[in-house]
């Protein structure tokens, strides 16, 4: 058999370089990108509805989460916050909004303080706070304060709001509010959830903030859909 010629060689190397290069263009297309994009999603979107059936119980019924809204509501809304994430409480007057206008909505309080130990600080006296009876009436007010939500602010608010300030110090000792916060942070990462605010409804988790039409239509669409 005779070898090719230099100049065949030559043919074939500009060949192969010109499919590997229309190859790299076509990956790095928009429209390819945005396919690529959709698949990634798609599947992204698949697997959270496996994973969200498997933690139902994690998600909706740990009796250590606080809830508001109808405890016996058909569609249950999880959110997980930071008190010192300036989105989420932008978050929470669309959540609030979504309370108020379904009364056969649940919604579930995920501590899941990720920008530091003065968020944490903050977390752990919300949970604390449960023990007193002023959960939501404390978490309000953190969410409703514009500034840094430190050890200082945490108490001043919690004095504010009516709480027992010495009590509440002694209940954030308790051990069962740090076990609280680890499984809410691991169920976010078992969930793919790393930052915040991010909201669960039905089978489908919701990063960012979710506009009110748009979290209308989310929980329309969990109610539709038979319950496992």
């Amino acid at each position: 058999m005779s070898k090719p010629t230099p100049g065949l060689v030559v043919t074939i190397a500009l060949l192969a370089l010109a499919l590997l290069l229309s190859a790299l263009w076509a990956l790095h297309h928009p429209a390819v990108i945005d396919y690529l994009q959709q698949l990634e999603d798609r599947h992204l979107a698949a697997e959270l509805k496996i994973l969200i059936a498997a933690r139902r119980d994690a998600l909706f019924n740990d009796p250590a989460a606080p809830t508001a809204g109808n405890p016996e509501g058909d569609v249950a809304l999880v959110t997980f916050f930071d008190y010192n994430c300036p989105p989420c409480r932008e978050a929470a007057l669309n959540i609030e909004q979504a309370i108020k206008d379904d009364r056969s909505l649940k919604l579930v309080f995920k501590e899941f303080p990720i920008l530091g130990p003065t968020s944490k600080f903050a977390a752990v006296a919300a949970l604390a706070s449960h023990k007193q009876g002023k959960y939501d009436t404390f978490h309000r007010a953190l969410m409703g304060f514009h500034g840094l939500v430190n050890e200082r602010t945490t108490l001043t608010i919690a004095a504010q709001v009516g709480l027992d300030v010495e009590q509440l110090k002694r209940d954030m000792e308790d051990p069962a509010i740090a076990g609280a916060i680890a499984r809410n942070s691991a169920l976010a990462g078992d969930l793919y959830i790393t930052g915040t605010p991010a909201l669960v409804v039905g089978d489908e988790v919701m990063p960012g903030v979710v506009d009110v039409a748009k979290l209308r239509r989310a929980i329309a669409d969990a109610r539709s859909k038979p319950k496992g």
